[in-house]
């Protein structure tokens, strides 16, 4: 069973990664006609384009596009291209003058772990919308997971590589799908038995944290995830199954959504299945955003400029 975001029919997601300069970026590619979307920022500290028209008031309701990239917001550059490419395949919102692909996107800061001066630009963005495919998602190291890292409580010397990683369930007829890229300050945790599974070896006394926190630089730590279903939603739905992902970030991440991080999930739906309880679909988020991010941390590491 294809157990990453592609298990949601109509959905393509493909990488660019330098493994060299340890960075990348992985785009999000919704069906032509676009997916109902919406979406929430927690942390206070995030990178990003296009946020604001994902809240319920505004009048775009929907997206041909997500794109996840490193480079901090140098790589948000990468979305450009990934228009470039939508535009070419006619894909956008209908306007007067033409169609306007809408490609919101946000960013995890991976410039103090390879090279700084390499980051994903126009040209990688396209490339990724180029290679995007319906086949499991590859997860490790690769594309917006290439530079990721956790558990920098005591400095990035320290940390243990991330990198990208999903999950997928069915649940009354409709399909859920995750796909996330953990760059955390926090450690990540079983989110049963609390025990440490990637990140900072040395117990830490949680009074530890204010001292440890007192240096380090604003922005630098982030969880992304994008949330996907077929479940028929409505924009509104949309943004209240993102305060879930939300929940499903913090099970795992210790601590999450600090001052310094910029913890993001958008929510997608292609609205092909049937309607289910946002109630029951905000559960189910939780436990997915929660194991996405568990393999992201536990899935081989290994990546190629290829991928």
């Amino acid at each position: 069973m294809n157990e990453t975001l592609t298990a949601v029919s109509g959905l393509a997601v493909g990488h660019w990664s330098d493994p060299l300069a340890r960075t990348g970026c992985t785009v999000v590619l919704c069906p032509p006609e676009g997916c109902v979307a919406s979406g929430l920022a927690l942390g206070s500290a995030p990178g990003s384009r296009e946020i604001a028209l994902l809240e319920p008031a505004k009048t775009v309701s929907s997206v041909h596009a997500v794109l996840l990239t490193g480079g901090s917001a140098f790589g948000l550059a990468a979305a450009s291209g990934v228009m470039r490419w939508l535009e070419e395949h006619d894909r956008g919102l209908v306007t007067p003058a033409g169609r306007v692909p809408i490609v919101p996107a946000a960013v995890i800061f991976d410039l103090a772990v390879g090279r700084s001066d390499v980051r994903p630009d126009e040209r990688a963005g396209y490339q990724a919308a180029a290679r995007a495919s319906q086949a499991p998602v590859t997860e490790g190291s690769v594309g917006v997971g290439t530079g990721a890292t956790v558990g920098k409580l005591m400095g990035l010397e320290h940390a243990e590589a991330s990198g990208v990683g999903g999950a997928a369930t069915t649940f009354a007829g409709a399909t859920i799908a995750v796909l996330a890229v953990s760059n955390a300050l926090g450690n990540i945790v079983d989110p049963e038995s609390g025990t440490l599974l990637a990140g900072v070896k040395k117990p830490l006394d949680p009074l530890e944290l204010p001292g440890l926190l007192a240096g380090m630089t604003a922005g630098s730590n982030t969880t992304l995830v994008v949330v996907a279903t077929d479940a028929a939603i409505t924009k509104a739905e949309a943004r209240m199954l993102a305060h879930g992902a939300h929940v499903g970030i913090a099970r795992v991440t210790r601590p999450s959504h600090t001052a310094l991080d910029g913890d993001t999930a958008f929510v997608l739906t292609t609205a092909r299945g049937p309607k289910v309880a946002v109630a029951a679909l905000g559960v189910a988020i939780q436990e997915l955003v929660a194991r996405a991010i568990v393999r992201s941390v536990t899935r081989d590491h290994r990546g190629s400029a290829a991928d």
